[in-house]
Order: structure tokens, then sequence, then C-alpha cells
């Protein structure tokens, strides 16, 4: 019998599976004055209430190997998923426990994907290596069907503030500034480098969505599964869900709730959406 296990860092909004023993390594959002944790016990809504009002600094923080280590437990196999290694050292972080993992476990092994993308994406990937498992593929078998398939998964985004992004140096605060003023939201993608793309700035929440589905179009969507994730914008969500049916009958939707690193980066009235390419 084989003892297989999934891994992810929380950038993949799962704290459990259906069919595969599955754990998280959390990452975790610091301020100068608190530290939020995301785990499954973590208050998203209070952190995010919080996050809306701190006027300082904020950053994330990515799980250190010990901790990586602690959630490959004792399988024979991991498949270890991970935030984009263009905005984390999770990536990184998570291969350097695989090879203290490996190297003390004779026989053992770990493959570590980078998704080069976050939150609804991941999510997709995580479920993917699930099904994988579940047809009884070997482990190098489901290695490369899972790299085959995160070349045909994408995420597009509205954002409504670009506050922590300014906060971590990664837009100017004069560019974070105009977001929202007047309803501007920003749309995006991510980059095939891993990067997190803006591309439209759009005035009002319906245009932005509207907006949207025209890229998920442009990115190659026709049918297949997409996930949405909110922070706190479950009608926002909804609509996006009307929208991409309207236009594409045969997709298969699910919306959730970001947990805590998504939603810090998200914030308030934030959409991500990961979906699978024709």
């Amino acid at each position: 019998m084989r003892n297989i296990k999934i891994v992810s860092d929380s950038s993949c909004d799962l704290f459990a599976l259906k069919s595969v023993d599955f754990a998280t390594a959390p990452m975790k959002v610091i301020t100068s004055e608190k530290e939020f944790i995301d785990t499954e016990a973590l208050d998203v809504s209070a952190m995010a209430d919080y996050l809306y009002k701190y006027k300082g600094k904020s950053k994330s923080s990515c799980p250190n190997p010990t901790e990586w280590l602690d959630a490959f437990g004792n399988a024979d196999e991991v498949f270890c998923v991970t935030i984009t290694s263009g905005l984390s050292g999770s990536y990184n972080s998570a291969c350097s426990a695989k090879q203290t993992y490996e190297s003390e476990n004779e026989g053992k092994r770990v493959h570590v994907f980078d998704t080069l993308s976050a939150g609804p994406e991941v999510t997709l990937v995580v479920e993917k290596i699930e099904e994988c498992v579940g047809s009884g593929m070997s482990f190098d078998e489901i290695v490369d069907c899972v790299n085959s398939y995160m070349k045909k998964t994408g995420l597009i985004f509205m954002l409504k503030s670009l506050k922590t992004f300014a906060n971590n140096g990664r837009v100017s605060p004069i560019a974070a500034k105009i977001v929202g003023i007047a309803g501007i939201c920003i749309v995006g993608k991510a980059s095939d480098k891993g990067t997190l793309e803006p591309m439209h700035k759009c005035r009002g929440e319906r245009k932005s969505l509207e907006t949207l589905v025209k890229e998920l179009e442009a990115e190659g969507f026709r049918k297949g599964k997409v996930s949405i994730g909110h922070c706190q914008n479950e009608s926002a969500a909804h609509e996006l869900k009307a929208l991409i049916l309207e236009k594409f009958k045969n997709a298969i939707i699910e919306i959730h709730n970001l947990k805590g690193l998504c939603s810090f980066y998200a914030e308030k009235g934030g959409v991500l959406v990961g979906f699978e390419k024709a």
C-alpha cells in the first residue's frame, strides 16, 4: 500500500481533501502590531478588517524548511505544491525540506511543484494531484501529468486596492492611491514568470467583472473548471459566475472564501479566478 501525501503552503486555500492525506504548511501575515498564522483557525474576516484600517507596513512570511518537514510527516511519496516563486520564498524553502527529507529517509520521494501562481490556480493544481493519485498513477506519471496540467491553467484577478503591494514595494504608492478612487479597480493576470501583472484599470465593479470574462476567454478558457476565490465580496463572485455561465455553458464553477495569505494580497473586495485552458 503506497503511503502518499499531498502538501501545500496555505496559498492553496484548502485544509483538507476527500481522498488523499493532505496537510498545509501555513504562511504568515505580519504587521508591526500583530502576526496572523494562516491556519484553519484564523478569523480571516477579522484579519481583513484589521488590515483595511491598518496604516503601517505589512508583509507575508513563508513556511521554513522545518515547517515543511512537519507537513511531510512520514509519507513515502510527497507531492508538494507552492505559491509562485516570483512572490515568495516558499518554493525554495520546500526544496530545502525535500533535500533533507530524501537524504534522511532512503527510498522516500518528494516532488515540489512551483505553480507560478497563487490562490485558486493552486487549488486546481492540488485537486489535479488528488485526481491523479486516485487513478493509480505512479509517482513519475503524476509528476509528468501535473506539469502538463499546469501549462493549461491560469489565474486572473480583480483588485479594489493595491495598498498591500505598495507596502511591499511591488507598486508605487502613487499608483496604489489611484486604485479605489472613483471606483477604479485593477484587472490582471499571473504572468508566465509567476508575477502578478496588472492589465486594465476599470471604473466600477460590473465593468471589472465583464473585463474578467473577456480576459478568461483571451487566456484560452472554453470549458472545464473555474475556481473563484473572494475576500469579503461574495456578491461579486456570484455575479462573475453568472457572467461566465452566460458565455460558457459547460463551465464547472466553484466559489470559496479566500484564506489568510490570499486575502492579504487580494484585500477587501478582491476576486481571484483560477481556470483551465482549452
